[in-house]
């Protein structure tokens, strides 16, 4: 239970929550967690707060918009027809909802093949 983590949560530079059950990838997140990442971020604001376990581009924005900072996303990058575009999507979720950042502020969408430096 959260409960628990909260009288420690002074004393710790990262709470993760886990969205799936502990074991095997490609699980269904659980959006029931968003509870707790929700009841963390009213107590401890600056909190870094990672979710992991189903979090993909139509999941992330739940978990951003609770609370959270930091993702961890196995199948959600790696069973991607394009994985560039899913990880530069969260990561502009997580910049958007999780840290509060403008739309001029967010990282730029790229897909498969394009480059990102500029020459």
């Amino acid at each position: 239970p959260v409960d628990a983590l909260l009288k420690y949560a002074d004393q710790i530079d990262l709470a993760l929550i886990m969205t799936v059950y502990p074991g095997k990838g490609g699980q269904s997140f659980i959006e029931a967690m968003m509870e707790k990442v929700k009841t963390l971020r009213a107590a401890y604001p600056n909190l870094d707060i990672e979710v992991d376990g189903g979090v993909k581009p139509n999941t992330v924005d739940m978990a951003a918009k609770a609370g959270a900072n930091l993702i961890v996303s196995g199948s959600g990058v790696y069973k991607a027809d394009d994985m560039a575009f899913n990880i530069s999507t969260m990561q502009r979720s997580i910049e958007q909802y999780g840290c509060g950042k403008k739309d001029e502020e967010l990282s730029p969408l790229i897909s498969d093949g394009e480059s990102t430096k500029s020459t």
